[in-house]
């Protein structure tokens, strides 16, 4: 099965959880950084640059705003992104 036909909450939970275990913040950055929850955190008081706290409150912020519910139309886009990071970084596919 190819990345791209899992549910759309099942690959983001797989691209977050490669990058948790990677520390990999800049994956987590780039994804607000290039996205409208950018400007809700914004709006919210807060910026990349002033969150403090661990990677898991930042894996937290991020489902929350990459939820399915919450990108719409941006759907696509995240599917893409998400299935690029899990091939670019060795995960494996289920099945």
């Amino acid at each position: 099965m190819a990345y791209e036909d899992l549910p759309y909450d099942e690959l983001r939970d797989k691209a977050f959880e490669l990058a948790e275990q990677r520390h990999d913040l800049g994956f987590f950055y780039d994804l607000f950084r290039h996205t409208p929850a950018m400007n809700a955190m914004s709006t919210e008081g807060g910026s990349l640059g002033e969150t403090s706290g661990s990677i898991i409150e930042l894996v937290s912020a991020a489902r929350e705003a990459f939820g399915s519910e919450s990108v719409g139309e941006m759907e696509p886009l995240f599917v893409a992104r998400f299935a690029t990071y899990l091939r670019e970084h060795g995960a494996e596919s289920d099945g």
